[in-house]
């Protein structure tokens, strides 16, 4: 796959200017949302799909009743991939409250030694795996000096992600690895028959086309841990085969969520650096810095339409957006005859991350209760999608289908990464380039048999596009200067 020339060096000439995507496509629809539909669509399962989530069929009303029966008294065995970091440490939290049900039995994670050497000695995983060499001694020696006898299998790189994902005495493995590193490793727990605790949005974007085919495959269970997933997925508990019309995921609007369109362009255009500390700090949740960002774009909103896509079969047109700053209706479904079941709870994590570990079964859990009287008030705005072109890049690539949402994916990664590198990128430069990338994909689309090759392929094709334009947008942007 060839790398495009710097065509996109014109669009990309001042990094301040308001977003007007190049395809027309995606410049013909008003600028707010439901997105591409009208308020209450029409939900008639024309572009459905069958969902990778269990919900929506008789097989998986089945399931849900046969697990419920057997009780809370369950035991699972855990895998963590991404144990020292938002979603790792949160789940080792819910661990903690209920010992009784959990057990850890590997755990991934960076370059932290010093905190998973805390994690083994705490839980006694068989497997630990570090990124590096160099960390896993590092993980070694501390172990060693703290007088462990009973070590675990002690791993790192890509195969060891993939080694603590397939340990052969876990059951269930939570994905909470940032970006597209967690597919593999999901694939190939999911062939071993494990189910998958899924907070690693990327997996389903990127590879769609490949998971779901092996979830129906291998018959496991894939549960959503995101708060706008699981709070579906909590919605459709009991909702009959056909009786989903649509899906309303709701967004918190970010850091830029009280600026408007003309205000945000105008901090773009004269103060970077005050962009740039605001959109890696989130108003709400307490997240990593990918995920903080790719809220202040609103990519992440984007992202996650294409994942309800292929968790709960909607079609594109079936899936709308709502800004709801409160962060406490986490989402809603809408049923056949127009009701609403709505999900609502503190914007806390832990709570859709408990329910993807022990569903059907409800927990008792040592956190506050939801009190609305102290809420006092939830409102709701559509998106303005000038003010966040990232949604509108997000819904053509998830109609597109095929090997596009991988691109899409790739070239966020890459641009988030560079804009929080601090290389010169300016924050209106990430959709341009995702948008670039995108165009340049169409000569090499492919949307038929598609591969987990093909799919890995157009991922670092689509890194190596943003790093060289990232190098031509920053140079003009300096030549600007002078």
């Amino acid at each position: 796959m060839k790398l495009p020339s710097m065509a996109l060096s014109g669009l990309l000439m001042n990094p301040c200017t308001a977003f007007t995507p190049s395809n027309p496509s995606l410049r013909q629809h008003s600028t707010t949302l439901n997105v591409f539909s009208p308020p209450g669509s029409a939900g008639t399962g024309a572009n459905w799909i069958d969902p990778s989530a269990p919900v929506n069929t008789p097989e998986s009303l089945q399931k849900t009743l046969n697990e419920a029966l057997k009780g809370s008294s369950f035991q699972k065995r855990i895998s963590i991939l991404g144990s020292t970091g938002s979603i790792g440490t949160q789940t080792l939290d819910i661990v903690d409250a209920c010992p009784d049900n959990f057990v850890v039995d590997a755990l991934s994670a960076g370059n932290n030694a010093e905190l998973m050497a805390e994690q083994c000695i705490k839980y006694n995983p068989k497997v630990a795996s570090l990124s590096t060499p160099e960390a896993a001694d590092r993980l070694k020696s501390i172990l060693k000096e703290r007088g462990i006898e009973n070590m675990p299998t002690i791993v790192h790189g890509p195969e060891g992600i993939v080694e603590a994902a397939t340990v052969s005495t876990a059951d269930t493995v939570v994905t909470g690895i940032v970006g597209s590193a967690g597919l593999l490793p999901t694939i190939e727990a999911i062939k071993l028959g494990k189910d998958i605790a899924l907070a690693n949005k990327e997996t389903l974007i990127s590879g769609g086309p490949v998971i779901n085919p092996l979830v129906e495959k291998h018959g496991i269970n894939m549960l959503p841990a995101d708060s706008e997933h699981s709070a579906i997925f909590q919605c459709l508990q009991g909702v009959p085969p056909g009786g989903l019309r649509r899906i309303i995921l709701t967004a918190s609007g970010g850091a830029f969520r009280d600026l408007s369109k003309d205000e945000l362009f105008a901090m773009c255009r004269d103060d970077a650096r005050a962009v740039q500390k605001k959109a890696t700090t989130h108003p709400n949740w307490d997240m990593g810095a990918k995920i903080t960002l790719d809220s202040a774009t609103m990519m992440n909103k984007g992202l996650e339409v294409i994942e309800a896509h292929y968790l709960f079969g909607a079609s594109y047109e079936d899936i709308d957006i709502v800004i709801h700053p409160q962060s406490i209706v986490h989402s809603m479904v809408e049923t056949q005859d127009t009701s609403c079941i709505a999900q609502l709870g503190w914007a806390d994590m832990r709570l859709p991350i408990v329910y993807s570990v022990s569903w059907p079964h409800r927990l008792k859990m040592p956190y506050k209760p939801l009190d609305l009287a102290e809420v006092g008030s939830l409102t709701f705005k559509a998106p303005d999608v000038e003010k966040y072109p990232c949604i509108r890049l997000a819904y053509e690539a998830g109609k597109k289908g095929g090997t596009m949402t991988a691109v899409l994916n790739a070239a966020n990664e890459a641009a988030n990464e560079m804009f929080r590198e601090d290389v010169g990128l300016g924050f209106l430069d990430i959709p341009k380039l995702i948008e670039g990338a995108m165009e340049a994909h169409k000569e090499d689309f492919k949307d038929k048999d598609v591969t987990l090759d093909d799919i890995l392929s157009c991922d670092a094709w689509a890194r190596e596009y943003v790093a060289e334009n990232t190098k031509s947008v920053v140079k003009d942007s300096s030549s600007l200067l002078l």
